[in-house]
């Protein structure tokens, strides 16, 4: 089979490997039914007389496995899918009724996620991070709201979601639904921000060859000013190893020849090692970290104590500049105490601080406002950080291009080298409400003569989903 593979072209290649996926997806969905299925009848209540018994297994995931082969942890999430596959089934009924009870029906969300998978749209994995990352609408916490609202908001965001599926892998999926979670649960965001805080842990122990080891479970704003630190060790120019010319690559190699993990563990190190050594009295606590939160204004409330002086709430939640995970309003207050902030002021259009040819960089606060936009790198299928992104002009400075917000979009060292060398350029297009949308073009194909039709750039700020 290898041989047989290995002497295909191209595009051959490409159209085996998408036919070969969408039979893996179907095949998953039948795996995902039939185990679900097989579960339920050897449930613990069913004892000897269920089927995983009766066929020698202690329970049912132990069956599924021994047939597929899979993994635990496959079989469970695939038992999982096939629940949520399953059809809804009535209620008990009631003793002395003789109207049968009602079938629940399913609510949007669930059934535009349970057509997209069978229907081929997406695979079981990209199921499960959405399914997962979104989890069900907390109605009973928003007792005042519409009783449909949540729900409504839901099938929004799954619309949302299965749009971007074939664009962002799985991981970026699932951090894109609990997003959408968060801005539209913020209670929760605090519930599961304190969750996390509590399974905070380091722990530290010798292997039988006498090498150190160490694992630690972050809480979320631990974890964020460590990732501030780690991404400027490893910005484009100075830790990654993108595609460049073979000149670059050797000096970059000569100038440091040290692995990703090497570098983050030496900056961790040196970091420790000098705050242990500095002043108690001037360390740790003389300056925030780097880490930036994105809130918008309506979150921000004035309030007047007893005192008669003003202050300012925050009533909604923030978001991480890197990644875009949700922040708790009380820790958003803290930032703002100590670290202050930097107003991003818009205009009616809700278009920032343009510059047009006054200068050839972007400004800090342009910077600041782009990120917010697109929530990091708008290469296609990328998903680098704003922190590792640079600033390109839609139409070159040199061929009359402006500096302004809406003509500069974040692109990684190695997108942005990709977009020069294979010739392709990005535009924008204005809707009748105003909104932007961003297309990357492509020269035409030297064999086929033809040029591929444009491809939509997709944001990924926590912005583009609707706050509760």
């Amino acid at each position: 089979m290898s041989e047989v593979v290995a002497a295909i072209g191209d595009d051959d290649l490409l159209a085996l490997l998408s036919d070969a996926a969408q039979v893996r997806a179907a095949v998953e969905v039948i795996t995902a039914a039939a185990a679900a299925e097989a579960t339920r009848r050897s449930a613990r209540e069913l004892g000897y007389d269920g089927l995983a018994q009766r066929k020698g297994h202690r329970n049912g995931a132990s069956l599924v496995q021994t047939i597929t082969g899979q993994t635990r942890a496959d079989v469970t999430r695939a038992v999982r899918t096939g629940e949520d596959l399953a059809p809804s089934v009535p209620p008990p009924a009631v003793s002395g009724l003789t109207s049968a009870p009602a079938v629940p029906a399913t609510p949007e969300w669930l059934r535009l996620l349970r057509e997209a998978l069978t229907g081929g749209a997406i695979t079981q994995a990209q199921f499960r991070a959405i399914r997962d990352g979104l989890g069900d609408p907390p109605v009973e916490r928003y007792l005042d709201l519409d009783p449909g609202f949540l729900p409504a908001a839901w099938a929004t965001a799954v619309g949302m979601l299965l749009g971007e599926a074939g664009v962002f892998p799985v991981e970026e999926l699932r951090n894109a639904a609990r997003i959408a979670r968060d801005r539209l649960d913020p209670v929760g965001v605090t519930v599961r921000f304190e969750e996390r805080f509590a399974a905070r842990s380091l722990r530290t122990w010798t292997d039988e060859n006498g090498q150190h080891h160490a694992k630690i479970v972050f809480d979320d704003d631990g974890a964020a000013w460590v990732q501030a630190i780690l991404s400027a060790a490893l910005r484009p120019r100075r830790g990654p190893r993108f595609v460049e010319s073979p000149a670059a690559t050797a000096a970059d190699g000569a100038r440091d020849s040290r692995s990703n993990e090497q570098v983050q563990y030496d900056t961790v190190l040196a970091i420790l090692r000098t705050g242990a050594a500095a002043d108690p009295a001037q360390s740790f606590g003389d300056r925030q970290p780097g880490v930036r939160i994105l809130v918008t204004a309506d979150t921000l409330t004035p309030e007047t104590d007893a005192d008669g002086a003003i202050r300012v709430r925050v009533v909604g939640v923030g978001h991480l500049e890197d990644g875009g995970a949700a922040i708790p309003g009380g820790v958003v207050d803290s930032y703002l105490c100590d670290a202050g902030s930097v107003p991003v002021i818009r205009d009616s259009t809700g278009r920032p601080l343009d510059v047009g040819r006054e200068q050839r960089l972007f400004t800090r606060k342009q910077r600041l406002a782009i990120a917010a936009r697109h929530g990091g790198c708008i290469g296609e299928h990328c998903t680098a950080p704003s922190s590792w992104t640079e600033i390109h002009h839609l139409t070159h400075w040199s061929h009359g291009g402006r500096t302004d917000v809406d003509d500069g979009v974040p692109l990684c060292r190695n997108c942005h080298l990709g977009l020069h060398n294979r010739g392709q350029w990005i535009t924008r297009e204005r809707g009748p409400d105003g909104a932007d949308t961003y297309w990357l073009h492509s020269p035409p194909d030297p064999v086929a003569g033809e040029a591929a039709p444009p491809t939509r750039l997709r944001s990924r700020s926590p912005l583009r989903f609707t706050a509760a």
